[in-house]
């Protein structure tokens, strides 16, 4: 079941929890991807805190947000990328996507098959996508303060499996969000300090998210390929003699 937008707005814009995540997971991602200059870059789910440092650059940015989640102009005091859109069903050609970020899209999703190979469809040749979701060993995933309290949480394992299932190929592993999740001024002080720590802590025993950047696999066939001739198509009178012409 998805979040709700407003929630999710509230959260990462107007509390400083939150601002504090959008600072973590924003920073990790850009030392994946530090530009995108020339390229489509597409977020779905509630990636909007993610996607401003691409604007200025980007050919295109699309934040791609589900209709049970509901959706919000984005971003503010300029021209809206939003969309609101099936969660399945998206509106972008096939192979036109060269970024895709989702955040708060898996997890909480009731079709999360359907939802990775629209993933698949999109991301074009080269292209690559970041997947982050709740880390169930982390402590973010147990508390509901916070949207990573929601949803299906994985294990850096398990997320590696799923992606694989849909001919994605994991490339890259990192954790975010090792901070307490905790709006305390003792914990939010120390925040810094606990992400600049964490960063060297192996992901499944820490960081309240895991993110995983894959590349799009096109598998050849398998096996031996049988050359067949093609059926020539059925004619309606074929087979039919050249009419007799009796001499009068």
């Amino acid at each position: 079941m998805h979040l709700d937008v407003q929630d999710l707005r509230n959260f990462y814009y107007r509390s400083a929890l939150g601002r504090a995540a959008q600072f973590s997971l924003r920073s990790r991602m850009l030392e994946l991807w530090p530009e995108a200059k020339g390229q489509t870059v597409v977020g779905f789910g509630f990636a909007a805190p993610l996607l401003r440092p691409y604007l200025a650059d980007a050919r295109r940015v699309m934040t791609l947000m589900p209709g049970p989640q509901g959706v919000m102009p984005w971003p503010a005091g300029m021209a809206n990328t939003s969309v609101l859109t099936e969660e399945t069903l998206w509106p972008i050609e096939t192979g036109h996507v060269d970024k895709l970020v989702l955040l708060h899209g898996l997890e909480t999703s009731d079709r999360q098959g359907d939802l990775l190979e629209e993933c698949w469809r999109v991301l074009g040749p080269g292209g690559r996508a970041l997947f982050i979701v709740p880390n169930r060993a982390g402590l973010w995933a147990r508390r509901d303060l916070t949207p990573f309290g929601y949803g299906r949480p994985y294990s850096p394992g398990q997320l590696e499996t799923q992606l694989r299932k849909h001919q994605f190929l994991p490339e890259r592993q990192l954790g975010a969000l090792y901070q307490m999740p905790s709006p305390k001024r003792v914990w939010m002080r120390s925040g810094k300090l606990f992400e600049k720590f964490g960063r060297h802590v192996p992901t499944m025993m820490a960081g309240g998210a895991v993110m995983v950047e894959v590349t799009k696999l096109v598998y050849p066939p398998k096996g031996k390929v049988e050359r067949r001739a093609a059926r020539r198509s059925i004619r309606v009178l074929e087979g039919v003699g050249s009419p007799i012409v009796k001499p009068v």
